[in-house]
């Protein structure tokens, strides 16, 4: 046995090499900007709809740039089928919401429910 370090893997090369920059390769641009304001709603309470038809509503405390969400106080809007929100909750606390679950990000203060057009409308 040999007290040499370098005999101990391989003559000292280091396996796994390649890239050493981290990300998804290619080389990188000139940083796009987002086109969400998410910046300006820290800390306001927010309503989150979600794919698949979850309904949140809490603090917004942190976001990154893939939409990926930090909500404090957080409650989820219960539903009486998979169509119908009702104004019930359950509270959730402090949640991580994935952005790719992430549909839609509004403000709480003005938020108004309208009637849609597209439904039941009649034929005039």
């Amino acid at each position: 046995m040999s007290s040499n370090p370098q005999s101990k893997n391989g003559g000292g090369r280091v396996r796994g090499g390649g890239r050493t920059s981290g990300g998804r390769g290619g080389a990188s641009g000139p940083k796009k900007e987002s086109i969400l304001e998410l910046a300006k709603l820290t800390d306001a309470s927010v309503r989150v709809k979600c794919l698949g038809g979850r309904e949140l509503r809490g603090k917004l405390r942190g976001y990154d740039e893939l939409v990926n969400l930090v909500l404090d106080d957080c409650e989820e809007f219960l539903r009486d089928d998979p169509a119908k929100i009702t104004n019930k909750t359950r509270k959730l606390g402090l949640v991580v919401v994935r952005g790719t679950q992430v549909s839609l990000v509004s403000p709480e203060d003005g938020l108004e429910e309208i009637a849609n057009p597209f439904l039941g409308g009649e034929d005039e």
